[in-house]
Formats: structure tokens, C-alpha cells, sequence
């Protein structure tokens, strides 16, 4: 068996990986012409952290991410609103790792060379269309160079992991149009600073239509006694019903005025936070973006993986960790199933649920909603949490979104089962 991945992205590499270990042939393909360490920040969670473990790249991320050990919640005010321990310090046999993208993405390139050979991912190369009859699948492509030739490859199965503005998704689901904006802006970078917090800790401060996310996402970093540090800062521009004034792009550069003015006063005990905007030279914008929940993802051998099928809001540190559980159910149904439109069929049923439920769960603010219940109960500031929110409450709502997202700690018992099996 021969699967064709369209994208190289975290969620194309680590099924790639998925593939191998099960004995199936992957062929990636990425149009970009080489895989830079670009973009910011990212969390694993501990589901997806066991799932990569294995596959053997455990070591490997924790010498280049963060294990983070806490997240806290605060107010608009800095004040302290709910406070978990997380990874390994919740109990859970994982951690939850906070790396660069471009790093993590880095070590998913570097083992699929080295497991798959050389070839197995090749840049450059823009899916322009896939096609399929009753004994595999084709995917035309388009070099992009110079010369612009078509290529075609054959497999027997063909996997749309190319992001949130997926070829295959507008194929297989013409007509949808473009991404629905929430109405946030969105500001993200990267910056080495000291460390805060003990420097393995997370923070959420803010509310619906103002929020800042900082945590550290190096251990090469810390060991220097520095945190490389990522931020993002987000404010509402609209209400969702018009499009957003910029078409998202990771490329785009953000401009230090436009942050610092909704920011300036967020000067914390713990926290300088207009100091961290303004040390950072380049950073990005970003409209927070999101696709409605297809009723299905599969078509005949082509079916869809990661922000391709179920692009979500950075809520709930979500986005990479479904797409790498995506991954490894798509190799397992492969390698139990052996007629591809039936795999496709079971890994859909597995996956389309439960990732649909966190799309839905994240537009709602996931476990976030705890910073807007005490904004309209105490918008002025509190003196007593308990008199405002009770820790039942806050409890109640952090678990419910752990369980749904698929990482409450008593699900996270054993090792991942290996995707065994020979093709």
C-alpha cells in the first residue's frame, strides 16, 4: 500500500512517521520549496506527546521543548484565577511540551529522512488536483520552479493534511469559501527574556475580547538561565460577520503600536507585558480563524487530516495535538482494514466526533470560559475569588474540556498501541 500526504506541516510528517512504523509506503508532498524552521509556538498535550513517544521521538522533543508544569488563568488585572499542574506534574505518564513549531516540525522532518529515506518528502511540488478510480488515486502536481512541470504520482490512498487553505478540502468541498472569522486579531511572537513563573509555566490573562497567552518553549533556552518565550495577544476587531480586514497569513508582520495601545497597562508582578511586545523585533498578525464541522471528511480513497479537516481556534492548545492523534488513528484503520475505502471510513468515525466537539467547544472559549465568568461577575477587580467563582466551578469546567478533548489524566494510563503490520 502507497499513501500520498498533500503537506508537510506537523500533522503530514507525523503521519508519515505512523505509516512507516506500520509498515505502509508515504510519499509526502510539500509545495514550499524546503522545511524552515519558521512560526512560533505550539503546546503538545500529553495524548499526543504519548502518541509521539511511540514513535520513539520522546528524547528528542524534550531536549528542544519546555515540559510545562502549570497553567494559570488571570484576570485582566493580573489577578490569579485558577491555577493546575500540568504534564508529569498532574500525574499523567507525559508531559505537555511547549516547543517552536519550526522545531518540532524540524524533528518530524529529520526522522522521516532518516526512517524513510530522503525522498520520501519532496519540496516543491503544489497539488494542483487528485483524482481516483476503483484501483488507487492520483495526484497531479505541479513543480514550482522554473520550468512549472507536471508531475503525477499514484497511491492507493491520498491524505489532504495542507492546512487550513487545503487544495483537497476545496476539491472534495467546492464552494465552502473562506475561513469564518471570529472577529479577533490575533499578534504572536517569539522572544528570549527571563524567565517568569519558575519558568515552566504558562499563563492566560484577559477575557472574550482581550486576551494575552505567554509561556517559554526552549529547555536549550533555559539551561542558559534565559526563557525563549511566546506570546500571543489578542483583541476583538468585529462580531464574526464580515471578513476579516487581512487574509490570514503567518508571513504577515505585525506592528508594535497596534499591539502595545490595547496593552500598555498590563504591567504585572509576575509579568511586564508591553516590555515583552516591544523587545520583540518582528512579530505576526493574524485573524483567529475557524471552518464549520463537515459532516464527513472521507470521499472514496481521499479523505482529509488535521487543520485541513478540522481547522479550530488556538483554544485550548489543541491544533497540533488532534492533528497528530488524527495521524496515528488514520495508520492504525490503514493497517486493520484492509480495503483503503473502508479504513477511510472507520478512521472518519474514529476522528470526525471528537474532533468536531472541540471546534465547537473552542468557539465557546474551552476551558477559557473561567477569565470571562469572573470579567462579568468582577469586571472591576475582586478581593475574594471565592466569592465571585467557587473552585468547584473552576474544577468542573477544566476537567469537562480535558475529557472532551480526549487528555483527562485517568484516560492517559498506558503506552500508545503501535500501529503494527506489514504491507
Amino acid at each position: 500500500m502507497r499513501v500520498i500526504v498533500a503537506g508537510a506541516g506537523i500533522g503530514g510528517l507525523a503521519l508519515a512517521l505512523s505509516l512507516h512504523e506500520a509498515g505502509i509506503e508515504a510519499v509526502v508532498c510539500e509545495q514550499a520549496a524546503s522545511i524552515r524552521e519558521l512560526g512560533v509556538g505550539i503546546n503538545l498535550l500529553p495524548h499526543s506527546v504519548r502518541e509521539l513517544d511511540a514513535l520513539d521521538l520522546l528524547p528528542a522533543l524534550e531536549a528542544a521543548a519546555i515540559a510545562t508544569e502549570a497553567l494559570i488563568y488571570h484576570s485582566k488585572r493580573g489577578q490569579r484565577i485558577w491555577a493546575e499542574p500540568r504534564g508529569r506534574a498532574a500525574g499523567y505518564g507525559w508531559p505537555q511540551l511547549s516547543i517552536h513549531r519550526g522545531r518540532l516540525q524540524a524533528i518530524l522532518r529529520d526522522a522521516v529522512a532518516a526512517r524513510l529515506g530522503a525522498e520520501a518528502v519532496r519540496c516543491g511540488l503544489q497539488l494542483v488536483e487528485a483524482t481516483q478510480d476503483a484501483r488507487g488515486v492520483t495526484a497531479h502536481l505541479v513543480r514550482r520552479d522554473a520550468d512549472g512541470a507536471h508531475v503525477e504520482l499514484r497511491g492507493d490512498v491520498l491524505v489532504g493534511a495542507d492546512g487550513i487553505h487545503s487544495t483537497v478540502r476545496r476539491q472534495l468541498v467546492p464552494g465552502e469559501g473562506p475561513p469564518r472569522w471570529s472577529g479577533m486579531m490575533m499578534w504572536r511572537g517569539v522572544v528570549e527574556a527571563a524567565p517568569f513563573l519558575g519558568g515552566r509555566t504558562m499563563i492566560m490573562a484577559g477575557h472574550i475580547d482581550q486576551k494575552a497567552v505567554v509561556y517559554p518553549i526552549s529547555e536549550e533556552v533555559r539551561r542558559r538561565g534565559r526563557s525563549l518565550i511566546n506570546w500571543v495577544m489578542e483583541i476583538r476587531l468585529g462580531d464574526g460577520s464580515t471578513p476579516p480586514p487581512r487574509r490570514e497569513d503567518w508571513s504577515r508582520t505585525g506592528r508594535h503600536t497596534d499591539v502595545l495601545r490595547h496593552f500598555a497597562d498590563w504591567r504585572f508582578d509576575w509579568l511586564d507585558i508591553p516590555a515583552l511586545i516591544a523587545a520583540t523585533p518582528e512579530f505576526y498578525e493574524y485573524p483567529m480563524v475557524d471552518r464549520d464541522p463537515l459532516p464527513r471528511w472521507s470521499w472514496g480513497r481521499i479523505t482529509l487530516l488535521g487543520d485541513a479537516a478540522h481547522p479550530m481556534y488556538p483554544i485550548g492548545s489543541n491544533g497540533a495535538s488532534q492533528a497528530i492523534l488524527d495521524g496515528r488513528a488514520l495508520a492504525r484503520c490503514l493497517v486493520e482494514h484492509a480495503d483503503p475505502v473502508r479504513a477511510l471510513r472507520f478512521y472518519e468515525a474514529e476522528r470526525l466526533p471528537p474532533t468536531t466537539q472541540v471546534v465547537l467547544a473552542n468557539r465557546l472559549m474551552g476551558p477559557e470560559l473561567v477569565m470571562q465568568l469572573v470579567e462579568e461577575r468582577a469586571p472591576g477587580g475582586f478581593s475574594d475569588l471565592a466569592a465571585v467563582i467557587s473552585e468547584d466551578e473552576l474544577r468542573r469546567y477544566a476537567d469537562r474540556y480535558k475529557r472532551l478533548a480526549g487528555f483527562a489524566v485517568d484516560e492517559l494510563r498506558r503506552p500508545a498501541p503501535a500501529a503494527a503490520g506489514v504491507y
